[in-house]
């Protein structure tokens, strides 16, 4: 068992929480049970080390035989190690380093998507994880990161998409005027989040939702910029019906991620 907290493993590990450390090693940091039971069952080959207390591994005994089943080993350490190494306060028994593994933006592409999600500037890590967990919840085919987007391996935003990092094709740095050739040749909208736009309601009687589309979603405060606005064909926005003075970023995203899905399933049905 490993048990001194101030080895240089458990230091090595502690330190993937900062970017720096991420972008040296492209490693990642991965805490409990459930993101670690994702990832052995979704990519187990990306794992590099699988740490867990004894206590842990005796109540969460389908996470040690799957990681027996596809040839991972587990190293048993002390509560104050998995402390050591943990971002979070309260740590769930179970640390995972994992290599990073981004998807190339010609890889989407090529698999024909009809329904993408592209992310310009969003910064707040938990408005991240959850919007790549709608996405996976709701079908769609990928998630874009822009380099102005939080690190997608922040830690906050690994256990924000509770295992749906691994569920789906995500890139990650791109510019967006990059992605735009490769949007309209695989013959997708783009249609931006934004309050400026025509309502929902409306959209969803014109059957605008209808067509393959990319959702393109811009910064919590202030929006997508009049340059990347002008890029979309069209503008959609959630209406308000009560005083809330505006929508969280991922409240809205899934509101609108989720009626695209109603409607490319009632069309493909």
């Amino acid at each position: 068992m490993l048990d001194n907290p101030r080895a240089p493993r458990v230091k090595a590990v502690a330190k993937l929480a900062t970017r720096g450390a991420r972008s040296e090693t492209g490693l990642f940091l991965l805490e409990g049970p459930q993101a670690v039971a994702e990832a052995l069952a979704y990519r187990p080959q990306l794992i590099v080390e699988l740490y867990a207390t004894p206590t842990a591994l005796e109540r969460y005994q389908d996470i040690a035989a799957t990681a027996v089943d596809a040839g991972v080993d587990v190293e048993f350490v002390s509560e104050e190690v998995l402390a050591a190494m943990a971002d979070t306060v309260t740590p769930q028994g179970f640390i995972a380093v994992v290599h990073q593994f981004p998807t190339a933006l010609k890889d989407i592409f090529s698999e024909d998507p009809k329904l993408v999600v592209i992310l310009e500037e969003v910064r707040d890590p938990g408005n991240l994880g959850t919007i790549i967990r709608v996405a996976d919840a709701a079908g769609a085919d990928a998630v874009i990161l822009t380099g102005r987007s939080v690190d997608l391996y922040n830690p906050k935003v690994v256990r924000s998409t509770t295992g749906s990092l691994f569920h789906l094709p995500i890139t990650v740095d791109v510019e967006l005027e990059n992605v735009l050739p490769y949007v309209r040749e695989a013959g997708l909208q783009l249609l931006a989040a934004d309050i400026k736009g025509e309502d929902l309601v409306l959209a969803r009687t014109n059957g605008v939702l209808d067509a393959p589309t990319a959702w393109l979603f811009g910064n919590e405060a202030r929006g997508l910029s009049d340059e990347h606005f002008a890029l979309a064909e069209k503008a959609i926005t959630v209406p308000i019906y009560g005083d809330a003075e505006s929508m969280n970023l991922a409240t809205a995203a899934a509101v609108l991620i989720y009626e695209s899905a109603f409607a490319h399933n009632k069309v493909s049905n």
